[in-house]
């Protein structure tokens, strides 16, 4: 008996071993050729095999620009001529890459010049950027560049302050140093104080939305230099945000102002003019006659949302200033216009909505019309995007001057002589993707919209400097990008520019990303997706799926409607063996107003209804498609997306990473959620209607593998909305990973590759059910 049992139990033994060895066998193990072969399709890697292309187009005068071209030789500076229709090189790169050398001190090469951009200073020498730097270099004569404001090395010491703004006729800047604003002289350097009483926290100019904040000053300069529209920013009772350093020692402790929703004192600010050319006996600076206003923008989250502060335009005799003040919530906004000279403020007009209100799509589109005394107005009211004439004397609408079921997208020029305007749409070209941009002009006194850009194509729009001409570079996401010269008059074109070549590109395996429509949580609404596929996609075989998220409300999942030679890391995670799809979801920008407010004040929601339902969708379409193997990520607020995505959904998404996710609004800064949320209400019982959006909220439903990665130095969303998060799956007793990166911000910086790696490996071991090979290292091109 005791030896049939020893018998028995040894063939259990072996019995077993042989399963796992069966099961080890079973199990796929990626190499790093793998991950190398992935890599690949990085953008860093894809990139220089797109050839001449045309990257950054810059105006030098009315009728020549510059554009970077590129091929496997390198980066060379063309200048194109309206006048020949041809495109020339620039100057002798050799030359320049010489000059620059010896005027920074650095090492040069003129296949990879260090510049950042170029103009035509006006005795024809280029202004050439390298970083913050100006350069004047004569490359013709004597060949050598020098500092474009050369400053003695006893007052460089003493200059100290952020960014300056320079004046319109290029002789002053204006910058800020210890909360007050100055004045400095372009040649000579000398300095002038503008304000004296300007203390901590209660400063002018001063850039702190909470989520972003710099040394740079916030301010329009009047069309002829004289003054200057700004404002004192009251935080003196502001909450504060605090990151401390991780080091050996003591650490560092990083503190500034950080509103945060529902709290009683936010950033708020008093509008000034200041008169550069008042007498010295009397006062430089001119308070508008109103209340403090709320730190609110009529598009972004910050005052300044495009690199300057477009809500405040001047009339062009300087006598007048009009802006737009928004409500704390954004669902009121007032145009006023200002005397510059006493200060005094008429409200013009408001618009009020139910959600928010928004000036723009891409761009705040409000425009002063001073020499006619209106105001081109841009508006949802109608469901869609559109522009509206108002007269300033009586606040009356004049006329629509656009309507129909697509969007006024960016408004880039108005000629009160010609009584035109020129701007980009979306949606208007019949059987088009919805979200190509096409360029447009209008009467302002009515008649027809003009197309001037016809291609079937997302197109791209550099005015010249008097809007004579304008280049077009137009793409898809799967043709390569094409560069011509149109007139502004009436879109005919002058010349071809270039054709972006990628031969290369498809030689190293390229493919484009397949576009689809599938239908939103609804079952009527078409939803635009992309589709990454691995370039040995077999379709007999069955595929785990990874859904790219960013829900909005600001921007969507899809990258780019543009071509571009990689999405992100789309392609490089499906060239491991996963299909990966970006799918733009109900209450994303773009689309019709009701589009875009579908889950206005449910914040929680984050798109993922149609997420679901559009991959379901796919599933049935797709057989390759397995649904039993869904897995999804996001940064920031896709982050966010993606645990609740884990939470909310815990059988459909079986595999989530979140990287740097805003997981409780209200530990993120005020403007973005209150205007998407709606200002918090506390109920008598402790509740609020910011509950439901905290994903620690919903914490304990987790059943899949939830991967949290979150910069402990993130002055953007700050890390405590995902240790919330931690602390609530360690409270629910859930097991989840998570990486805490102690010297990254937002973005990451230099651990992005290994978040990248370790974003690999967490699909690759947990929703591939594969090994990864071990610590592959990402090889990113190292900083010149």
């Amino acid at each position: 008996m005791g030896s049939m049992i020893d018998r028995s139990a040894l063939l259990g033994v072996v019995f077993l071993g042989v399963l796992s060895t069966a099961a080890t066998a079973q199990t796929r193990a990626l190499t790093a050729d793998d991950y190398a072969r992935a890599e690949r399709f990085i953008g860093y890697n894809t990139s220089p095999l797109v050839d001449h292309g045309a990257a950054n187009v810059t105006w030098l005068n009315d009728s020549q620009l510059t554009w970077v071209d590129h091929d496997a030789n390198g980066d060379r500076v063309m200048r194109f001529d309206a006048a020949t229709g041809k495109s020339e090189v620039a100057f002798d790169h050799a030359r320049l890459a010489t000059a620059l050398g010896k005027a920074t001190g650095k090492p040069v090469k003129a296949s990879k010049l260090p510049v950042t951009g170029y103009t035509l200073a006006d005795d024809g020498r280029f202004d050439v950027a390298v970083g913050g730097t100006h350069y004047l270099c004569d490359l013709k004569d004597k060949g050598v560049c020098a500092p474009a404001k050369p400053i003695a090395k006893e007052k460089a010491a003493a200059i100290a302050g952020g960014p300056a703004v320079l004046s319109p006729d290029k002789k002053r800047e204006a910058f800020i140093r210890n909360w007050n604003l100055w004045l400095r002289d372009v040649a000579s350097g000398n300095e002038t104080q503008l304000t004296t009483d300007g203390v901590t926290d209660y400063g002018y100019a001063t850039d702190n939305a909470g989520w972003t904040h710099s040394d740079r000053a916030i301010l329009v300069w009047s069309p002829d230099s004289s003054k200057i529209a700004t404002f004192q920013q009251d935080q003196r009772k502001t909450g504060e945000m605090t990151l401390v350093s991780t080091n050996v020692g003591h650490p560092k402790v990083d503190t500034w102002k950080y509103p945060l929703v529902g709290d009683k004192n936010i950033t708020m600010i008093e509008r000034v003019i200041i008169d550069l050319n008042a007498p010295p006996s009397e006062s430089r600076i001119v308070r508008l006659k109103m209340p403090p206003d709320q730190h609110r923008s009529t598009q972004c989250d910050d005052v300044s949302c495009f690199g300057g502060w477009e809500d405040v335009q001047w009339a062009k005799d300087g006598r007048t200033l009009a802006f737009a003040s928004t409500s704390r919530d954004h669902r009121q906004t007032w145009l006023r216009v200002a005397d510059a000279t006493t200060g005094a403020v008429r409200d013009v007009f408001d618009e009020t909505t139910k959600t928010w209100f928004e000036s723009g799509i891409n761009a705040i589109n409000w425009r002063y019309l001073s020499d006619s005394n209106e105001v081109l107005w841009w508006s949802q009211r109608s469901n869609w995007g559109h522009l509206y004439l108002y007269d300033v004397a009586s606040g009356k609408l004049k006329r629509v001057v656009t309507k129909g079921d697509w969007n006024v997208a960016e408004v880039n020029r108005v000629d009160e002589k010609t009584r035109t305007v020129w701007f980009t749409g979306m949606g208007r070209e019949a059987g088009r993707d919805p979200y190509f941009q096409h360029y447009y002009k209008a009467g302002l006194d009515g008649g027809e919209v003009t197309l001037l850009t016809p291609e079937d194509a997302n197109h791209g729009i550099d005015l010249s400097k008097d809007a004579t001409y304008f280049v077009d570079t137009y793409s898809t996401t799967g043709a390569a990008p094409v560069s011509v010269l149109r007139k502004t008059a009436d879109g005919s074109t002058v010349a071809e520019i270039t054709r972006a070549d990628i031969s290369r590109l498809k030689a190293a395996g390229w493919i484009a990303p397949e576009k689809f429509t599938v239908k939103g949580r609804d079952g009527k609404t078409d939803l635009q997706g992309m589709m990454f596929k691995p370039t040995s996609f077999d379709p007999t075989k069955k595929y785990p799926v990874i859904n790219y998220i960013y829900p909005g409300p600001q921007v969507g999942s899809i990258r780019t409607r543009n071509f571009a030679s990689a999405h992100g890391d789309n392609q490089a995670l499906a060239e491991l063996g996963f299909i990966v799809v970006a799918i733009d979801g109900m209450g994303t920008p773009s689309r019709s107003k009701a589009f875009h407010d579908a889950y206005f004040e449910d914040i929680g929601d984050n798109t993922l209804p149609d997420q679901v339902a559009g991959m379901k969708e796919l599933g049935k379409r797709h057989a390759f498609i397995d649904m039993d193997r869904i897995g999804i990520w996001g940064h920031s607020g896709g982050g966010n997306a993606t645990a609740t995505a884990m939470f909310k959904y815990p059988d459909f998404f079986k595999v989530g990473i979140a990287e740097s996710g805003n997981h409780d609004n209200r530990n993120y800064e005020d403007d973005w959620a209150e205007k998407w949320q709606g200002l918090e209400v506390k109920r008598k019982d402790g509740s609020s209607n910011y509950d439901d959006q905290a994903n620690q909220n919903h914490a304990g439903k987790l059943k899949g593998k939830l991967f949290l990665i979150h910069g402990m130095m993130d002055d953007n969303v700050p890390p405590s909305n995902t240790l919330l998060v931690v602390d609530a799956l360690v409270k629910a007793n859930k097991d989840f990973d998570l990486l805490l990166l102690p010297h990254a911000r937002h973005g990451y910086g230099v651990d992005a590759a290994y978040v990248t790696r370790r974003r690999w490996d967490y699909f690759v071991e947990h929703l591939l059910g594969a090994v990864p090979p071990a610590q592959y290292t990402m090889k990113p091109p190292k900083a010149d």
